[in-house]
Order: C-alpha cells, then structure tokens, then sequence
C-alpha cells in the first residue's frame, strides 16, 4: 500500500510538471507571465510536494507544514477557477492542461491529503501562515501588473469598471474564503490523523 501510495504521487508529479511545461511552451507571450499565474505556482509547490513525498515520505513539522501548505494552495486555485474562471482567458492552449491544472492535481493533492495526513491533531494555527504566500502574489500581481499594464486574472485588474474598489471587494471576499479553507484544511488532516488508526499514512507530528 506505501510503495503504491509512493509511486501514484511520483506519477502525478511527473504528469504536473508536464502541464506546466505544456502550459510554458503554448504561451505565445512572455515566460515571466506564464510563470506569474497563481495556478502555475500553486501546481509548482504541488509538483514539489508530490515528487518528495513520493521519493522520500519525510516526516517532520517543516514537511507537514510545507505539504499542508501546497494542499491549501491549490484548493484556493480548483476552487477560485470553478467560481470566477471556469469561462475566462487564463492563457492555456493544449485543451488537457487547463484540467489537468485546475481540477485533477487540486483533487489528487486534497485526496491525498485526507487519506494520509501529516497534521498534529492539537492546533491549527500554524495554518494560517499558509495565508502569507497568496497575500504575497497578490502584491506582486498588483504592482507588476501596474508596472507592465498586464494582470493574471480579471478580478485582479483594475482597468475594468470598478478599478481598484471593486478589486479590493474580490481580495477581501477571497481572503475570508482562503483563511476558512486554511483552517478547514488543517483541521480536515487533524481529524484523520487522530482517527485513521491502522491505515498506511505519515506520522503526525507537532508544529514547530
């Protein structure tokens, strides 16, 4: 059941990081910009997660936090393309990639995370610092898209009526929404952690 486990995440790390190739060699645009879309760097820590923890199944609270941290981000991007991208230009040509980005790799990543959780079953605060890296992008975006007169996403860019109040309702809706799937995350792992008695999974550990 391990090695099955081990080698099923090696396989769809292999099939992420073909996406995202794919994805980098369909953009007829600048590397910079495919690279500063949140699905591809949610996919990137993603691909990490999943190649390790198939390589290696580390233990420890710096990897649990990492991989708690990687299952948060691309809940974010399954969910925010589900609710505001599903028919929106997001870049992406292969018709394979847009699913295999946006819908299979959330999945394989929330999947895995239920069935063999890492997260210590006392606190979940250690979560919310998951929060720090989309605050980060959103700066980022922000400011270069200002910079270069190009955003990721359309709820991102102020050019559209509304300008940067009705981007500001969109960042507030979505950090409430993202602070909410953080917790619920962690305390997801939590719960099968301190109830999968028996079944093959990492061991839990404490927050550092």
């Amino acid at each position: 059941m391990v090695i099955a486990v081990r080698t099923l995440r090696l396989l769809f790390a292999a099939f992420g990081a073909a996406a995202v190739a794919q994805a980098a060699a369909d953009s007829t645009g600048s590397l910079v910009n495919v690279f500063s879309y949140f699905t591809i760097e949610s996919n990137l820590l993603a691909i990490v997660a999943l190649a390790v923890g198939g390589a290696m199944a580390p233990r420890g609270p710096g990897w649990a936090w990492f991989r708690g941290a990687a299952t948060f981000c691309m809940l974010v991007t399954g969910i925010v393309y589900a609710a505001l991208l599903a028919n929106a230009e997001v870049g992406l040509v292969s018709p394979w990639v847009d699913p295999a980005l946006h819908q299979v790799l959330p999945a394989v990543m929330v999947v895995d995370w239920i069935c063999f959780p890492p997260w210590p079953a006392r606190t979940a605060r250690p979560a919310l610092a998951w929060l720090a890296f989309p605050l980060v992008y959103l700066a980022y975006s922000l400011s270069r898209g200002a910079a270069v007169d190009w955003y990721p996403y359309p709820f991102l860019d102020p050019r559209h009526p509304g300008g940067y109040g009705r981007v500001a309702v969109y960042c507030v809706v979505l950090a409430l929404v993202m602070a909410a799937l953080a917790l619920g995350v962690a305390a997801r792992g939590r719960l099968r952690s301190a109830t999968a008695r028996g079944r093959p999974r990492e061991s839990p550990v404490r927050p550092g």
